[in-house]
C-alpha cells in the first residue's frame, strides 16, 4: 500500500484492485495504511490536546475519514479493528461499523476501552447517539467511575441534543438530576462534558434554554469549583443567545 509523502497531503493511495469506493480492505490493510502515514510531528500536536498513551500514529481526521470511506462498511472488520487497540483504527471502526448490527452489549464492551476524549466523542456521535438504547445509556454511564467512561454519559447527552431533532423536551428533562448530581466532579473531561450537555440541550429551544439556565443556578449553589465553572460558562453562552 503506497501513501503519498507530500506535506499536508491526506490522500491515501490504495492498491489498484482496491482503489474504489466501498472496497473491502482487511484489518491488516487498514493497520498498514495507518502505520505508513504515521507522523511524530502530528503525534506531538495530539499530545498538546491531551491525546497521549493511546497507541496513536498521529493521523489527522481527514486522513482517517478518507481511509474509512475507502474501506467501506464492514461490521466484523470494524469489531476486529477496535480490538487492535490502535487509536486511529478505532476511529475507522466507529465510522465503518454496521449500526443495524451494533448491540447494547457491544456498546458496554467499547465503553470499557475508552481512553481518550476524542474516541469518546467520536463514538457518541457516529454510533451511540443513533442507537435505540442511547437515552438509557446516557443516564447509566453518568454513574461510571472512570473519567472517560463517565464523560461518555454526558457526551452522549450532548450528541443526542444535537442529532435527535425530533425528540421531545421530556427526553432531555430526564437528564437534569444527573447533570446536577455530578457537577462537582472536577476532572477536566467530565466537567467539560457536563457543561457541553447543558449548552447543547439549552440550544434546542426557548423553553429548554430557560430551564437549563435555572438548572445552572441550582448547580452554582452547590458552591464547589467545578459546579461554579460549569454554571458560569453555560449561562454565559445561553444567556447571550
Amino acid at each position: 500500500m503506497v501513501v503519498t509523502k507530500k506535506k499536508d497531503q491526506h490522500k491515501t493511495e490504495l492498491p489498484e484492485n482496491q482503489n474504489k469506493k466501498n472496497s473491502t480492505l482487511t484489518v491488516e490493510d487498514v493497520i498498514r495504511c495507518i502505520q505508513e502515514q504515521s507522523s511524530e510531528e502530528r503525534k506531538k500536536a495530539q499530545a498538546y490536546f491531551k491525546i497521549v498513551d493511546v497507541n496513536n500514529f498521529g493521523l489527522t481526521m481527514p486522513q482517517i475519514r478518507i481511509l474509512a470511506k475507502e474501506a467501506g462498511k464492514n461490521h466484523q472488520r470494524a469489531i476486529a479493528l477496535w480490538k487492535t487497540g490502535v487509536h486511529e483504527a478505532r476511529h475507522v471502526a466507529m465510522m465503518t461499523v454496521d449500526l443495524k448490527q451494533f448491540t447494547e452489549a457491544q456498546a458496554d464492551k467499547w465503553l470499557k476501552d475508552f481512553n481518550s476524549w476524542d474516541i469518546v466523542d467520536g463514538c457518541c456521535s457516529a454510533v451511540l447517539c443513533r442507537m435505540p438504547f442511547a437515552y438509557e445509556k446516557a443516564i447509566e454511564w453518568t454513574k461510571q467511575k472512570g473519567e472517560y467512561q463517565k464523560r461518555a454519559g454526558f457526551a452522549l447527552m450532548a450528541m443526542l441534543a444535537v442529532h435527535d431533532k425530533k425528540a421531545s423536551d421530556e427526553k432531555f428533562t430526564a437528564f437534569y438530576p444527573y447533570l446536577l448530581k455530578e457537577s462537582h466532579d472536577d476532572r477536566n473531561f467530565v466537567k467539560k462534558a457536563i457543561n457541553w450537555a447543558i449548552r447543547q440541550i439549552g440550544k434546542r429551544n426557548h423553553t429548554l434554554k430557560k430551564e437549563m439556565i435555572e438548572l445552572c443556578l441550582a448547580i452554582r449553589e452547590k458552591g464547589d469549583t467545578a459546579s461554579k465553572w460549569i454554571a458560569a460558562d453555560a449561562i454565559r453562552e445561553l444567556a447571550s443567545k
